[in-house]
């Protein structure tokens, strides 16, 4: 029987290679700061980034086609709206 993963299971590292500007981490080593934490965080950031880029892009048609019609008609249920 197979155990499933919690909500609090680390995801499984994998170790790489990376060049980094000497300074930098002597400075971040010097401010006590996890390099792989820092990297990870940051490639994090980036996949997001390029995730939510290329999302935007592939629905570009739809989302002009969304607001030409609401710049046509105006927004669906607006006198509901409270300001």
């Amino acid at each position: 029987m197979a155990t499933r993963a919690s909500a609090t299971d680390e995801p499984r590292r994998m170790a790489t290679n990376l060049s980094l500007s000497e300074p930098l981490v002597a400075e971040a080593k010097k401010l006590d700061i996890n390099l792989s934490r820092a990297a990870e965080q940051g490639l994090a950031a980036a996949v997001a980034a390029e995730r939510a880029r290329r999302w935007k892009e592939e629905n570009r048609a739809a989302i002009e086609a969304q607001n030409a019609w609401v710049a046509e008609h105006g927004l669906p249920l607006a006198k509901y709206r409270m300001f």
